[in-house]
């Protein structure tokens, strides 16, 4: 059986991601602040991209816990299955034995 061991990201991998996230939503915000339309437009922009920016978090955070779910799920089914292999592996051997 393969162990899997996740590494942390480094500071600089956050740092990055951090600083990308804020620049993006900065940039958004600003386009919509220069938008040539009413003030009612741009407010109904502005909430559909915080509507957007909450739900694209949520839906990566629930895909990634999907994905662990799945993966400590495998992992109790082979626990699961070594065990079985090892009693009946023990099973023959003392079938064996006993002839």
């Amino acid at each position: 059986m393969e162990t899997y061991r996740r590494e942390p990201d480094s500071a600089a991998w956050l740092f990055f991601v951090r600083i990308t996230f804020a620049l993006a939503v900065l940039a958004m915000a600003v386009g919509i602040y220069h938008l040539p339309v009413t003030p009612w437009v741009q407010g109904f922009m502005g909430m559909a991209a915080l509507f957007l920016t909450g739900s694209s978090i949520i839906l990566s955070k629930t895909l990634r816990d999907q994905h662990e779910a799945t993966k400590l799920t495998k992992r109790l089914d082979d626990l699961e299955t070594e065990r079985m292999l090892r009693e009946h592996a023990g099973n023959v051997a003392e079938a064996r034995n006993g002839r």
